[in-house]
């Protein structure tokens, strides 16, 4: 599902996110210490070599919230951005935290002119936060936020699955018609 907000296309897909050649960056739904781990940072780390591993090293750790950047390295994104989500019902409060994530990629994608980025769904895998919540939790704010981008034209939603795809896609379509 494809469409536009505030000026900028956002489109939900299911698929890989090692594999979004046409977006100059993505999100790694990164772990406190930046590590290769499974799920998205472990994809992410493997696609993208073992110079990510010694960059990520001069910015770990990182909190519940916050996001860094790095190159992309063998990843075929100019750009890697590093959130840690919160484990849900353990980082409190949860959805302030979730939403930091989220604005500050955005951020960071604009403080480097970043046209396009990929994201996960943070903190729905392992961490446990449920999808639907999730949404509710983070949406709002940052599709809010969209006013403000001044680089970012074109947001991607990378999921893992058909259900998880079809969430994003309920949930925007509402947020978007509205």
């Amino acid at each position: 599902m494809q469409t536009e907000y505030q000026g900028i296309t956002i489109e939900s897909v299911k698929g890989d996110i090692t594999k979004q050649n046409d977006l100059k960056a993505v999100v790694n739904a990164a772990n406190a210490q930046l590590l290769t781990g499974g799920g998205v940072a472990g994809a992410i780390h493997r696609a993208a070599g073992p110079e990510l591993e010694e960059a990520c090293r001069l910015l770990a750790p990182i909190s519940p919230g916050e996001a860094v950047i790095t190159k992309g390295f063998q990843m075929p994104n100019d750009y890697i951005i590093h959130c840690l989500g919160p484990v849900y019902g353990v980082d409190k409060p949860s959805d302030e935290l979730l939403r930091d994530c989220y604005l500050n990629a955005l951020q960071l994608a604009e403080d480097k002119d970043i046209t396009s980025i990929g994201f996960p769904a943070l903190s729905t895998g392992a961490f446990g936060y449920p999808l639907d919540q999730a949404l509710e939790d983070f949406m709002p704010v940052f599709l809010e936020q969209l006013a403000q981008a001044a680089s970012v034209q074109h947001i991607r939603f990378v999921l893992f699955s058909d259900k998880d795809a079809a969430s994003y896609e309920k949930y925007l379509q509402a947020a978007v018609s509205t």
